[in-house]
């Protein structure tokens, strides 16, 4: 038995995952470092200790035939969702958040590991439907399933954990078959939204001008008038549809009608929703100087960091915008700039070709999966995954907005930490099971 799990055992992910656990807390140590040179944080033993007991996890896991979690998947998704409320109400407060369980000094954040439990009650559901239900009654259904955690993360609120869910619902309705159309019509709802959301903003904290074409957005009484125009225009094509049933015209009008009407809704609400942080979020990620004191500081710091890696980058312990204090979050949301910083563009090639070799495995595993259902559980956490790295990396770097998604394996932090390993494990369990081991 030994003998077998060795032979099947991924070494691939396992030699990656620890070369980038073992970045993140040399990372974490220097970010300990102040100007005199002395560490003032015991972040990185912390860390060490998650990182020590996650391999425990992810070897765990990957010993567990994870065809079996699939009978109990609707009880853990109920559980977990129970614990998501019960958070918001008795949870700590974390950074402006309800997010966190736990008693003294010890806690864990319940939406990172409701990721696993959603990954795995959407693959149940996707492959128990895949010949049972229209593919339109399945993919209402599957977004009635993403938007209950979403939901109840967005009320604690913790906007950036609760993005997540999106991409993971995207990626495991394409390989789950659901049509093409269906995963657009979302995603560019989704698009338009934050569009129709921002232009506002834009418009009166940086352009500070007045534009006809933002006018709409910015008066009640236009968008009203647009919303019924868009809303009237999609009834109209439900109508055609139903006199006229082989012409397609009247299903893309309803269509993009649809996704105007949708878009226009949400971003009113959105703009009512959103607090002033975020608000400046997403005016600095359009331009950082509009603020450069305060909400600015973080990304013009941190590309400031970047920048000065050069090629070979400053050496290790050697950065001055982590040591001087100059970075926000530094052994979190930012702990790639002080690695940009230190080990220069070498450096982060090495761990871009670590989350490659990630990605590439993943997508293999997904290839060569005995089944929809293992197949389904790693497309989740490749989007999990894929999400994760190019929102933070491209946070750093200015060109995402700041949101507090951390990089996996190398952020400090025990819950997403143990989340990642977590589903290594799956990965692990899921690629050795298509040997029938």
């Amino acid at each position: 038995m030994k003998f077998k799990y060795l032979q099947f055992f991924d070494f691939i992910l396992f030699f990656c995952v620890v070369a980038l656990v073992t970045f993140g807390v040399l990372f974490i140590y220097s970010s300990g470092i102040n100007s005199e040179g002395m560490n003032v944080s015991n972040e990185y033993i912390k860390q060490i200790i998650w990182g020590g007991t996650g391999l425990l996890f992810m070897l765990a896991i990957s010993l567990l035939d994870y065809r079996k979690i699939a009978r109990y998947a609707p009880g853990f998704f109920a559980g977990a969702c129970a614990v998501l409320l019960f958070t918001k109400f008795f949870g700590r407060y974390v950074n402006g958040a309800r997010s966190w369980l736990g008693f003294g000094p010890f806690g864990i954040q319940p939406s990172e590991f409701c990721k696993i439990v959603f990954i795995i009650f959407l693959a149940w559901y996707l492959d128990r439907t895949k010949k049972s239900q229209k593919q339109l009654k399945r993919f209402v259904m599957s977004l009635g399933i993403m938007a209950i955690p979403m939901g109840l993360i967005l009320a604690q609120p913790d906007l950036g954990t609760a993005l997540v869910y999106f991409p993971i619902f995207l990626f495991m309705a394409f390989i789950a078959g659901v049509p093409v159309r269906y995963i657009l019509f979302v995603f560019l709802g989704g698009m338009f939204t934050i569009v129709f959301t921002v232009l506002p903003l834009w418009e009166s904290k940086i352009a500070q001008g007045s534009f006809i074409f933002v006018r709409v957005l910015t008066n009640n009484t236009l968008r009203l008038i647009l919303i019924f125009a868009t809303g009237s225009a999609g009834i109209l094509g439900v109508l055609g549809m139903f006199f006229y049933r082989h012409n397609k015209y009247f299903y893309w009008i309803t269509y993009f009608s649809a996704i105007l009407c949708g878009s226009l809704i949400l971003s009113y609400f959105a703009g009512k929703v959103l607090k002033d942080y975020q608000v400046m979020r997403l005016i600095v990620f359009i331009d950082p100087y509009a603020d450069p004191r305060r909400a600015g500081w973080n990304i013009i710091q941190s590309k400031t960091a970047i920048g000065s890696g050069n090629l070979l980058g400053r050496g290790f312990l050697q950065g001055t915008q982590s040591h001087y204090r100059f970075l926000p979050e530094q052994s979190t949301d930012f702990i790639f700039s002080i690695l940009s910083e230190e080990l220069g563009f070498v450096g982060c090639m090495t761990v871009f070709a670590l989350y490659f070799l990630i990605f590439v495995r993943t997508i293999f595993i997904i290839k060569n999966a005995s089944n929809t259902f293992g197949m389904l559980i790693a497309t989740g956490i490749l989007g999990m995954f894929v999400f994760h790295f190019m929102i933070n990396v491209g946070m750093v770097m200015g060109i995402m907005p700041i949101t507090g998604i951390p990089l996996l394996f190398l952020s400090y932090g025990g819950s997403s930490l143990w989340t990642a390993m977590m589903c290594m494990g799956l990965l692990m369990s899921v690629g050795s099971r298509k040997f029938g081991f």
